[in-house]
Formats: structure tokens, C-alpha cells, sequence
């Protein structure tokens, strides 16, 4: 666990021994852009709240239960976003913790003789691509999930996505891509709620024909995604949040 792109944090994170102190907001407070203000419904202006892991749900985020208590998980396609994830969760009053995900590895197929095709390329074949590495992010089973456990999935079809919510979204399945800016989804999931409250967010886009994202299109809906989600975390690579040159 040596590698640079491995998280540098325990597997568990203790939740906090007191209820989570409120942000308090100052105007011209450092990290912020000159001259930006604060939009309503944004990151930046809502209390950090467990149900906020709703935009995890709306995303790739799996829910889960046990006995009178919920917990919700997430897979990550980067180091820095199980750190990004871990500290918003923790910031909510849940313990969280991550795991690297082992990918099965797929069999070949076998002609008559027990031979598989690729045994015949072998010479001519080029190195083989670096597989890469996945997180699985979550939080611990809590009494403090059940409400949005009791509500879920009934709730998307009244989803708000404000900007916390977004946030997490982002930081577990955000990133540029071509025409836009997308929000990664779970093709097992039905698209059509989570769609209405993106636009209801005033981020209308359309997901992709394999369902696996959700892609935000236009300058203003982008500014609008950028003023949601709040500031760059510094873990974060500046290019691939909301707002930067390359997003």
C-alpha cells in the first residue's frame, strides 16, 4: 500500500464524539473566488446532512440494511475520491470507511483443443492496458440512514438535488467529458426520476445511450453545476471539478 495513488487514510474513521459543529459562513472567507457569490440551495449555504447521501443514490450509490439500521456505499474510480467522500461523510456525523475492490478476472474462451485465442497472439500482442484500481467508499450501518432508508426509492420521484447532494455526486462519479460535464449512473437504475430533478435543478442534459451517465451540456447549466457544488476540495484535481478550464 505504498503506491501514490493509494489513499493515505484508515480504513475506519470513528464517527465524531459530539454532533457535528455547524459551518459558519463569512463573507470573503479564504478558498473563495473574488467577487463569487453564494447561490441559493448551494454547498456552500446548506448544513451538511445525512440526507445528503441522496445524491449518492441518485448516482452509483448502493443502499443497504440490517436490522433497524441503514448504510450507504459507493464504488470510485479514484484515490481522491475516497478522500474527498470520507471527509464529507464524516462531516456528517457518520463513520466511514473504504476498501480496494478486487475485479474478477474474466476466463477466456477455450476452442477443442483447450486453447483460448489469445495463446495464438501471444507474440504479436501488445502490453496489456494497467487495470485500474477501484474503491469501494462507505459508510458504517446507522440509526441516523433510516430515514432516508424508510423513503428510498419511492423518494426520486420527489428527488431534490440540492447542492450538497450534488456535491457528493460529483465527488464519487463526477468528471469532464466531451460536450459537457457528466454525472456517472447505475445503468440498473431507473434514469427517468433522477432526470426530472436535474432539470427541476435547472441542469438539463440526457443520459447516455448505455445509461451509465448522465451528461450536462451548455455554459449556463454548467456555471449553474459549478455554483451548486461549492469549491474544489483540495484533494480533488482542479481539472476535473465543476468549474475549472477542462470541466
Amino acid at each position: 500500500m505504498t503506491d501514490a495513488g493509494w489513499p493515505l487514510i484508515p480504513r475506519e474513521i470513528l464517527p465524531p464524539p459530539v454532533p457535528v459543529a455547524k459551518r459558519i459562513i463569512q463573507r470573503g472567507a479564504a478558498g473563495r473566488r473574488p467577487g463569487r457569490q453564494l447561490t441559493m440551495f448551494g454547498a456552500e449555504t446548506i448544513e451538511p446532512s445525512p440526507a445528503d447521501l441522496a445524491g449518492l443514490l441518485a448516482g452509483p450509490g448502493k443502499l443497504g440494511r440490517m436490522g433497524g439500521t441503514a448504510r450507504v456505499s459507493v464504488q470510485v474510480d479514484a484515490a481522491w475520491r475516497v478522500h474527498v467522500l470520507v471527509a464529507e461523510l464524516v462531516a456528517r456525523g457518520l463513520a466511514a470507511g473504504w476498501e480496494p475492490v478486487e475485479k474478477p478476472e474474466e476466463p477466456s474462451e477455450l476452442d477443442e483443443a483447450g486453447h483460448s485465442e489469445s495463446d495464438e497472439h501471444d507474440e504479436l500482442a501488445e502490453e496489456p492496458e494497467p487495470v485500474q484500481q477501484l474503491f469501494e467508499v462507505r459508510t458504517a450501518y446507522s440509526r441516523r440512514l433510516n430515514a432516508l432508508a424508510n423513503g428510498w426509492p419511492q423518494a426520486a420521484a420527489q428527488l431534490f438535488l440540492s447542492g450538497p447532494r450534488l456535491r457528493l455526486w460529483v465527488a464519487a462519479a463526477g468528471g469532464p467529458h466531451a460536450g459537457g460535464y457528466a454525472l456517472g449512473l447505475d445503468p440498473r437504475k431507473d434514469p427517468l426520476p433522477v432526470e426530472a430533478a436535474l432539470v427541476r435543478a435547472g441542469l438539463a442534459g440526457r443520459v447516455s445511450d448505455d445509461g451509465r451517465i448522465y451528461l450536462v451540456t451548455g455554459r449556463r447549466r454548467l456555471t449553474r453545476l459549478a455554483e451548486l457544488v461549492g469549491e474544489r476540495p483540495s484533494a480533488a484535481p482542479q481539472e476535473v471539478w465543476p468549474g475549472s478550464a477542462a470541466a
